[in-house]
């Protein structure tokens, strides 16, 4: 389990540290807004952020709000001080999981910790990982190194079956039975342009969608 701790009172931060390395958690921690809106875009490896709201330059809310416009489903659990209800339920609001009011227990914590890495884990086995993309199957959300992909729902639906089964051919036949589900009638040539258009937005790195000649669509396995 990895956790991202965002908070810039050192003595806490050392103390929740030591105390979620003792139970067997990796942890990070960063001290600034900015800090953690960068560690948080380039790594998508975290299980759990444990997020300050009153963070120095960026405030705890604005990362938050990044976090979650860039699609991610990490769960969040914020700080904040004892007597800032209005503060508690912006952070509500903006996609956190849960709260605690400082000065809190660090048992307390440890065991709120426990409860959101349970659900985090229940969320996460809906997505689909192929490299640097992730697809959460739930959200309908496509994410490319943790930035958020504008995806049709048609898009969406084509990715979602070259996904499941990538490495594999994908018929023209078995994409437009797909995305018939979506209501309206789909054609051939239909199929074709929404290729073109998802190649367009997901064919990064090592992310490639193959033509079969006269039979259809296979995404590329990535190997690791």
């Amino acid at each position: 389990m990895r956790i991202l701790i965002a908070e810039d009172d050192q003595v806490l931060a050392d103390a929740l540290l030591r105390s979620l390395r003792t139970s067997g958690a990796a942890v990070d921690h960063v001290a600034t807004g900015p800090q953690a809106d960068a560690a948080l875009m380039t790594n998508n490896e975290f299980d759990l952020l444990i997020l300050d709201l009153g963070l120095p330059k960026l405030h705890g809310l604005e990362v938050l709000k990044r976090l979650r416009a860039r699609g991610s489903q990490v769960p969040v659990l914020v700080l904040t001080a004892a007597d800032s209800v209005e503060e508690r339920v912006k952070g509500l609001d903006h996609g956190a999981d849960d709260y605690m009011a400082k000065p809190f227990s660090l048992q307390e914590l440890e065991a709120r910790v426990r409860a959101l890495t349970r659900r985090g884990m229940g969320a996460t086995s809906n997505a689909i990982k192929h490299g640097p993309l992730v697809y959460d199957q739930a959200g309908r959300v496509a994410t490319i190194d943790g930035k958020m992909v504008e995806l049709s729902a048609r898009e969406l639906g084509l990715l979602e079956v070259l996904l499941q089964r990538a490495g594999r051919l994908v018929s023209k036949d078995q994409l437009v039975e797909h995305l018939c589900e979506w209501g309206e009638e789909v054609s051939f040539n239909a199929i074709e342009v929404y290729v073109h258009r998802l190649r367009k937005k997901i064919e990064k790195g090592p992310i490639r969608i193959a033509t079969v000649r006269g039979l259809g669509y296979c995404l590329e396995k990535i190997d690791g």
